[in-house]
């Protein structure tokens, strides 16, 4: 039997509206993130029955990890391997802010993720290390069992790159919505990718929801 991790992205903020930086600024949920959060926590509770669930210490993961907790009779426990990127000085500012700031490392943040470590701040690799050690500590103290892990984009990005063996290069590649779900399976010594991305618990009637 693997050991299965259902891997969530946080609902959606007024900052990922606007599209201001994030990182480690703690922004809540807004009401249409508390929407995605109860969607999302009644799809896994129905398809992936889990029995734990960890978060990011950020209270946007948490207050998702909460609600997919609750689900199915559990506590969220927090957990600071899946911390997001630390943005430095591009932190709660408009991304329109940041181009017309730092245009270079801007177009590299977009075009060379991989080189890039913000003023002030961190680079992918460091999320890496600590997501991809959060991630196999999870796997090794829950053997055979299925386990809930609700992060960021950046993290859960670097997590499935990790994942399938791809550097950090490809970060933009694998596409993440709001309260996406991913399913990662641990067998016979590898990991297996099962779902990317699935935002389909999140479509309402005549359209598919924030993502």
């Amino acid at each position: 039997m693997p050991t299965r991790i259902v891997l969530i992205r946080h609902g959606q903020t007024a900052s990922n509206v606007a599209d201001r930086v994030r990182g480690q600024i703690d922004v809540p949920l807004d009401e249409t993130g508390l929407w995605q959060a109860q969607q999302t926590a009644a799809y896994v509770a129905a398809r992936w029955p889990v029995q734990a669930v960890y978060a990011s210490p950020m209270g946007r993961a948490m207050a998702t990890a909460g609600a997919v907790a609750a689900a199915q009779g559990l506590a969220a426990q927090p957990m600071d391997g899946l911390l997001d990127l630390d943005f430095g000085e591009w932190g709660g500012m408009l991304t329109s802010e940041v181009k017309t700031r730092w245009p270079e490392l801007h177009d590299a943040w977009f075009n060379a993720p991989h080189t890039v470590r913000f003023p002030g701040g961190e680079g992918l690799d460091e999320v890496r290390a600590r997501a991809a050690a959060a991630l196999e500590g999870v796997v090794a103290r829950h053997a055979g069992e299925a386990v809930a892990m609700v992060a960021h984009t950046v993290v859960n990005r670097v997590i499935m790159c990790a994942v399938l063996g791809l550097g950090n290069e490809h970060f933009w590649q694998l596409g993440q919505g709001t309260c996406a779900v991913n399913v990662i399976d641990w067998e016979a010594g590898r990991y297996f990718l099962m779902v990317m991305n699935d935002t389909s618990h999140l479509w309402r009637a005549g359209d598919r929801g924030a993502t």
